[in-house]
């Protein structure tokens, strides 16, 4: 804790003040020159050996320092040498964020990760459902043919008649024949107000839509009830996520709803605050995950006490997708008995990263700790087992058909 300091002003008496006055010097150039000398000296040696005066200090204030000093004289020697020999123009900002990767990908930690400015643009809007413009459809493949899998509630597609399971024929009147679910992707998307003509194939029908792009609302929570069911799926772990969790948490409840199913299959995780919020939602005042460095727990996260589904049947699916912060709330829900994990294999992701933010738009992405389940458990690279194993293949998406889901139901005595 830094204190602040006031100093008090002192009264200095008329005689002392008369007194400083006459024995004021006037400072000669010589000595101008050395106070201004000095001074260049020390900005000089604090902007230069800044680390090592950090490493010195820091243990007296009790933070965190590092201690191990690079020698960037290599990479100085190795840039001079490129300036001076290559026959092309060097883009300096280039060679600069390619350094910084560089270094962080020698760390060997997949999941410690230098982000450009653009990249780390690109990754934060992919943790608050900002996916630019476009129509709002899942676009997949099924029976090796590029299809609509699904059309997002209160977006283009769905607004202008386009349904799942529409085979994509042409876009802008050019066939797709041979392209990838990413090139027509690519096509599909564009400015926001402009439009996109889709050909496609519906049963027998061939049928044609111009749809208006638009900014994608692309929540993370989508609920749904089916035959008495309680249905939450869950695509990632956003700042919204707990918050629409909830929400459809307690539309079950008001009505009626006793039995729930938890979808989070190919949810690649997020914001740990998240996951917490979600399990919440099932857990009163429980141990959702620890922290822990080296040996040393760092951090114990538990739930509040309002858990509006606490002792409600409820299956969470899971597959190997599922991963981080999915696998936060599947282990901490099945740890206290609150939750049957149905499918494949979660994925395995047991630590815990940091975003700090670099000044320039960048970011680096490091691995600060490992997580462990309620039970204790660092789940790395084993991922958590489900209770009830069920898969789904192409030749289960291709028919239409859901195995995994029809195994959650029946875990639920449906």
């Amino acid at each position: 804790m830094i204190r602040k300091i006031i100093r008090k002003k002192i009264k200095v008496s008329e005689d002392v003040e008369k007194h400083h006055r006459v024995h004021k010097q006037k400072l000669t150039p010589v000595i101008m020159v050395a106070i201004l000398a000095l001074t260049l000296g020390v900005g000089y040696a604090v902007g230069t050996f800044h680390y090592q005066i950090e490493a010195f200090i820091g243990p007296i204030f009790g933070y965190k320092t590092n201690s191990a000093i690079l020698d960037l004289s290599s990479l100085e020697q190795t840039y001079s040498v490129l300036a001076s020999k290559y026959d092309g123009t060097l883009d300096a900002k280039a060679l600069i964020q390619g350094a910084n990767k560089g270094m962080v990908d020698a760390v060997g930690d997949a999941y410690t990760v230098y982000m450009t400015p653009a990249e780390a643009k690109s990754y934060n809007e992919s943790l608050t459902g900002a996916v630019g413009s476009g129509i709002g459809a899942v676009i997949g493949m099924k029976n090796n043919l590029v299809t609509i899998m699904s059309v997002l509630a209160d977006n283009p597609a769905k607004a202008a008649g386009l349904l799942g399971n529409d085979i994509i024929l042409e876009v802008n009147d050019q066939s797709i024949a041979g392209w990838t679910v990413d090139k027509t992707v690519g096509q599909i998307r564009g400015v926001e107000g402009t439009t996109v003509k889709l050909k496609v194939q519906r049963g027998s029908e061939t049928k044609e839509f111009t749809v208006t792009r638009a900014v994608i609302k692309n929540p993370s929570v989508i609920s749904s009830v089916k035959d008495g069911v309680g249905i939450i799926a869950i695509s990632r772990f956003d700042e919204e996520t707990g918050t629409l969790t909830r929400a459809a948490a307690q539309s079950f409840v008001s009505q009626g709803i006793k039995k729930v199913i938890v979808d989070l299959r190919d949810n690649p995780g997020g914001y740990v605050d998240s996951a917490i919020s979600v399990a919440g939602v099932w857990l009163n005042d429980k141990v959702v995950v620890t922290e822990r460095q080296g040996n040393t727990v760092t951090e114990t996260l538990r739930t509040g006490k309002d858990a509006i589904l606490n002792g409600v049947s409820t299956v969470v699916l899971v597959n190997g997708g599922s991963a981080s912060a999915s696998e936060i709330v599947s282990g901490a829900l099945h740890d206290h008995k609150a939750a049957t994990l149905v499918g494949e294999t979660t994925f395995g992701k047991g630590c815990v990263q940091e975003l700090l933010s670099l000044g320039d738009g960048s970011q680096l992405k490091v691995t600060v700790a490992n997580w462990y389940t309620p039970n204790g458990v660092n789940i790395m690279k084993s991922g958590i087992v489900p209770d009830v194993k069920a898969t789904l293949t192409q030749s289960d998406v291709d028919s239409g058909v859901d195995p995994q889901m029809d195994a959650a139901r029946k875990a639920l005595g449906l």
